[in-house]
C-alpha cells in the first residue's frame, strides 16, 4: 500500500510542478508558449482557460496534500 501511495504521490508532485509552471507570471512563463495566458486565443478568451487552470491546480494541490497526510500515518 505505502508503494503504491509513493507512486501516487510522485503523480502528483510532477503534476502539480506542471500546473504551477502553466500560471502565467510577470514575463507570460510557459502559459504563454501553450497558448494559455493570451487575450485573443481561440480557447475562450483566455480567462476561462485560466480559471480551470486554477481549479485543476488547487484540486492537485489538495490531493498532494491529503496523500502526503495519508502517507505520515501509514
Amino acid at each position: 500500500m505505502y508503494t503504491i501511495l509513493s507512486v501516487i504521490q510522485i503523480f502528483f508532485a510532477i503534476a502539480l510542478v506542471f500546473l504551477i509552471l502553466l500560471h502565467s507570471g510577470k514575463d507570460a512563463g510557459l502559459s504563454g508558449a501553450f497558448g494559455v495566458g493570451g487575450g485573443g486565443s481561440s480557447l475562450g478568451g483566455g480567462s476561462m482557460v485560466e480559471r480551470n487552470l486554477d481549479r485543476a491546480t488547487v484540486i492537485f494541490a489538495v490531493l498532494f496534500a491529503v496523500n502526503t497526510v495519508v502517507l505520515l500515518k501509514i
